[in-house]
């Protein structure tokens, strides 16, 4: 009988779940199952990823969903209270494009607004968001399994009646079995309590006219990771493992087989084959999308003669006036194309004067015509605006680094103060129109001004139009040596000895020529812990030296390291939206660690941003320039001379002697 998992936790299910996306899809796939659905508590960090895996495993259609935290109380808004430590849980599954867009809107509330130990949403919210997903009554932690659990079915049924009248045929009951194989009285009641609520659960199904899924609350992938996932557990709240009252799980929340789940509800199979049907009702679609960049604010003295600029660089506009599908960019992108010209030629008097050379113009005209081409002249008014802005405020800005050193445009417009055609720079590094790609231009500002910067883009495109990005943290392998000694109890002298003889660097062995045999070669290993057990010589007679306690410790070490751990901000990294960020991307939200308000943050990381059209820029601020700006105010103190660090040239003599002699402290790039 075929099934389709619906509940399922990844490892983005942080420091919960234990099941890399990649090895799921593989399982899904050579079980036969037709799809998969990745549901994370209260967050969509992994859903980038998994559309990545599903790619490469077309034959298991991706299902996108989210397993929410909903308010006791009905009031996401709702702090300091006891209730609130414990909300309900659901599961929300989108069906199209449009179900997708409202979970993001719904998680990115649940962190914006409902935030209170676990983000959280409410009923109003899911009036609001509902259309094109998909709900299900979820686990035992579920608003309808907590009540009949309580005995009270009249509540379990109004609450029934609730969703069935928001979602219609899209609203399921859950039903979950985790019978378990470990000697532990607390566990065992698990599945006590998953038969009680089952119960009423089918009851009140005949009675109300609801249909029932099964489930498995998938947290790891196959049966023999349990164990691992135990250890991930007491890292998780601090336990040691051999304490007798932590938190268990009944280690049955494995990717069952579809055989293993219609076995599990033979006296139900009706639950497995709804499984099915949610699945036929998902739609194909994609999150990825072609460049939404924010649209630039023209000056009114510009849009008063807009027309004589229209025409001006008519050949520029036209080179664009269409994408790569042939649809129209319309009059408001010809309109930044204009500015865009009027700017750089504006700027190209005062880098090359008045009369330009034929290789000048002929350059500029060539890298005009494909910034429009490919449609990115907001992008380059966006940079110059924001780099002005902060020259005028008294920021120190790099002169440019990177493949946009390489641009005229570029330099016309005072986002680089390096000449291309000086340096016979190469333009196609930086924009190619056969690779299409969003430009990148890494702004270096002094220390002190890089949030001044990011103020004034916040001010200017409104705070929700900006946000961080979001990083994960992942346990290494010394990390995941500690941790795991930690609950172990190994003394902490073994677990340093150990962590302390990985290698901190790739290291070399030397393998068998494919070419010829008779040879041997040197090839590069990554220092994670199976390549450490198998290749790295002290590390491995130190295992198999090592007693079954730190062996074991080893071991599991092995399989937890590259779990995601935590989840930081990138230090550079900021995002400008065309609008409200979460009409395109989910949001999060974390504290600042200097002024303590909250910072939007992306739930997705920086390497995902650009695919689905998010502009990305790199706003990094750099001690270098702080230093440069605090010895030129110095020398203007105590010397009384203006130093135009710009106008020194490349080849000034007193620099190189500074070099030659040694007398410097370090070099930046």
């Amino acid at each position: 009988m075929s099934f389709v998992h619906l509940h399922v936790h990844t490892q983005y299910s942080i420091l919960d779940g234990a099941a890399p996306i990649s090895k799921l899809f593989e399982k899904a796939e050579m079980d036969g199952q037709k799809a998969l659905a990745i549901t994370d508590h209260g967050n969509m960090y992994g859903v980038k990823e998994f559309f990545k895996f599903a790619h490469k495993h077309p034959n298991v259609k991706p299902i996108i969903g989210c397993e929410f935290y909903v308010s006791p109380n009905n009031n996401r808004f709702l702090k300091d209270n006891p209730e609130e430590r414990r909300p309900h849980h659901l599961i929300l599954l989108a069906k199209n494009m449009t179900g997708y867009h409202n979970l993001v809107k719904l998680t990115s509330y649940s962190f914006i607004e409902g935030f209170y130990q676990k983000p959280k949403i409410d009923r109003e919210l899911l009036e609001q968001y509902h259309e094109g997903i998909i709900c299900s009554s979820a686990c035992l932690a579920g608003e309808i399994p907590r009540a009949i659990y309580n005995h009270d079915l009249d509540k379990a049924a109004e609450t029934i009646l609730w969703y069935k009248n928001l979602f219609g045929e899209d609203f399921y009951l859950e039903v979950q079995r985790h019978k378990t194989e470990l000697d532990f009285e607390e566990i065992k009641t698990v599945f006590m309590k998953q038969e009680i609520v089952n119960e009423g659960i089918f009851q009140l199904s005949q009675k109300l006219g609801v249909k029932v899924i099964a489930t498995n609350d998938v947290h790891f992938v196959n049966k023999d990771d349990g164990p691992v996932h135990d250890r991930l557990i007491c890292l998780t709240f601090n336990d040691n493992y051999d304490d007798p009252d932590r938190l268990r799980y009944t280690q049955q929340e494995y990717l069952k087989s579809q055989d293993e789940m219609a076995a599990l509800f033979s006296d139900h199979p009706e639950v497995v084959e709804n499984t099915l049907e949610i699945a036929d009702k998902i739609e194909q679609y994609n999150i990825d999308s072609d460049p939404i960049l924010p649209l630039f604010i023209l000056s009114e003295e510009f849009v008063a003669q807009i027309d004589i600029y229209l025409e001006k660089y008519r050949s520029i506009i036209d080179a664009g006036r269409t994408n790569k599908d042939g649809s129209q960019r319309g009059e408001e992108f010809a309109k930044s194309v204009a500015y865009l010209c009027h700017l750089c030629y504006e700027g190209a008097k005062e880098r090359y004067g008045e009369q330009l050379s034929e290789d000048q113009a002929s350059r500029i005209d060539f890298e005009l015509k494909t910034i429009s081409n490919m449609g990115f002249p907001d992008y380059f008014l966006i940079v110059q605006d924001f780099i002005m802005a902060a020259r005028s405020s008294g920021t120190w800005v790099g002169p440019g680094r990177g493949s946009a050193a390489g641009s005229v445009v570029a330099y016309c417009l005072h986002i680089t103060n390096i000449d291309p055609l000086k340096y016979d720079l190469l333009f196609e590094r930086f924009l190619n129109p056969d690779r299409i790609s969003m430009p990148d231009i890494d702004i270096d500002f002094d220390d002190d001004g890089r949030g001044g910067v990011y103020r004034y883009v916040e001010q200017k495109y409104g705070k929700d139009h900006i946000s961080h990005v979001i990083t994960f943290g992942t346990m290494a392998a010394k990390s995941a040596i500690k941790d795991v000694a930690r609950i172990h109890q190994v003394p902490l002298e073994e677990s340093d000895r150990l962590s302390k003889i990985i290698p901190t660097r790739p290291f070399q062995i030397k393998v068998p020529d494919p070419n010829d045999s008779s040879k041997k070669i040197s090839q590069e290993l990554k220092p994670n812990l199976p390549n450490c057990i198998k290749y790295e010589p002290t590390f491995s007679s130190a295992y198999e030296a090592a007693e079954p306690l730190l062996k074991d410790t080893i071991d599991f070490a092995a399989k937890l390291e590259g779990s995601i751990r935590q989840t930081g901000v990138h230090a550079c990294a900021t995002i400008i939206g065309r609008s409200n960020l979460t009409d395109f991307i989910p949001m999060s939200v974390v504290k600042d660690k200097d002024g303590g308000e909250d910072m939007l943050v992306s739930q997705y990381e920086g390497s995902f941003i650009e695919e689905v059209g998010m502009l990305k820029m790199d706003f990094l601020g750099l001690s270098t320039l702080s230093i440069q700006k605090e010895c030129v105010q110095n020398i203007k103190k105590s010397k009384g001379i203006d130093i135009d660090i710009e106008a020194i040239p490349l080849d000034d003599k007193a620099t190189f002697e500074l070099f030659s002699n040694g007398d410097t402290t370090a070099v930046f790039q």
